[in-house]
Formats: structure tokens, sequence, C-alpha cells
């Protein structure tokens, strides 16, 4: 087992290991995994799980999220530095990230910022979410244009309320 960047792990990120470990924890809560992300912010490390459920997050799911998963993560100790661990909601204006997110909010009204300007000079672009592959999103504009964008060029993807 090598260590990279404060993580251990032989070929999982610890997004997967952390996610193999709280998926069954979500599961029993009701609760669905949205996106994990381990960061450091400044000096400190933080393991953030964002969870999410039909009706809405409340404060409550969040600590029991957190205290049924804390002892489980300790155990398996996937992190050799000291973290801190979060549990949030996605909030309204989730980021999405992965495919499943893309089909779910299909149709929905979505804010792109771009890591280089696109041809118009545009750094940010609205617009509601039309399509996707692999390798481009299509994002239909006020003016009824859609927007073939190069996932590479995506720094961010939030919905837009």
């Amino acid at each position: 087992m090598s260590e990279e960047n404060g993580v251990k792990s032989s070929h999982a990120s610890v997004a997967e290991i952390v996610y193999g470990i709280a998926k069954p924890f979500a599961d029993e809560l009701g609760l669905e995994i949205w996106d994990i992300k381990f960061l450091k912010e400044g000096p400190n490390h933080i393991l953030r799980i964002f969870i999410d459920k039909s009706d809405g997050i409340t404060l409550d799911d969040c600590e029991a999220m957190s205290r049924a998963i804390d002892a489980p993560l300790d155990e398996a100790d996937p992190i050799a530095v000291s973290y801190s661990l979060e549990v949030c909601s996605p909030g309204i204006d989730r980021e999405l990230t992965k495919d499943e997110h893309f089909e779910k909010f299909r149709g929905y009204d979505v804010k792109v910022r771009l890591v280089r300007p696109n041809d118009s000079g545009e750094k940010v672009l609205e617009g509601v979410l039309v399509d996707f592959d692999k390798e481009f999103l299509g994002v239909q504009t006020e003016t009824e244009e859609i927007l073939k964008i190069n996932r590479k060029n995506i720094s961010h993807i939030n919905l837009n309320y």
C-alpha cells in the first residue's frame, strides 16, 4: 500500500474507499451519497461527504451520518494525515460532477464555469442542461442556441437557482 497526498491507497482513490465504507450506512439511514471530496484548505485536510434524499437533508441527517461513519472510518484508516470530517447537504445550487447527476438534472437550469474562455470570450455560461456524453455537455441558452461544451474545459457546473 502506498501513500500519496495523505491518502493510503493501492489503486482506489480516497473518495472510492470512503464511498465503500459510507454507502451501507447511508442506505440504512435512507440517504444517498451525492459526492465525496478530500480537500486541503489552508493547513487543514477536510473529508467532505455530501448526502441527499428526496425530501431534503436536515441537520439531524448530517449528524446521524457523521456518527454512523466516524468509527468505521477510524478503523479503516484510509487517510494518513489528520483531517476533519464534514457531512453536509449538496445544497440547492449543488455541483454536478457525475453522469448520474447530469441525468437526474437534464432539463434544469445550470451555470457552467469554464477553465478557459470559450470562442466568444465567456467564462460563465447559463442555460438548460439538454444533453451530455463522455466528452461534451449540451446547454441551451436563452436564445435557444445549444452550446456544445467540452467537459475538459468545465471548472464547475452547478444548478442555477
